[in-house]
């Protein structure tokens, strides 16, 4: 693997995935290339709680909980100038245009993968 580089080191992560064993997975690459996971949710309505009272750098968002899209989710992290980067193990989904930039993890991904599309989200 590349060398992830300093500026992940100490970024603040919000992990916003279904599947608890995926959620791990996640947070173990992120603890490994020097991120901090300062947050987990793994439905629609617990993510709209958490965003409120979690500080973060950048949010991993699956794009789909539970059956339920978060493409609403990620227009207000746009909209409010938070970065995130969108991972999905599904067919493609058809997103707006405002959100076709925000990087994209189709699962299963690599630390690397997940090191690039941070660094494109925080650049």
């Amino acid at each position: 693997m590349q060398d992830a580089g300093t500026e992940l080191v100490g970024r603040r992560v919000f992990v916003i995935e279904d599947e608890a064993m995926v959620s791990m997975l996640i947070e173990d690459l992120l603890s490994a290339i020097g991120c901090e996971v300062v947050g987990t949710a793994s439905r629609f309505n617990e993510t709209l709680q958490k965003v409120k009272s979690v500080a973060f750098d950048v949010a991993i968002l699956d794009v789909d909980l539970n059956g339920k899209n978060t493409v609403p989710i990620a227009e207000e992290f746009a909209r409010c100038g938070m970065r995130f980067v969108f991972a999905t193990g599904g067919a493609p989904t058809v997103l707006p245009n405002a959100l076709k930039k925000v990087p994209m993890l189709k699962k299963p991904f690599q630390q690397e993968d997940l090191a690039r599309a941070l660094r494109t989200a925080l650049s």
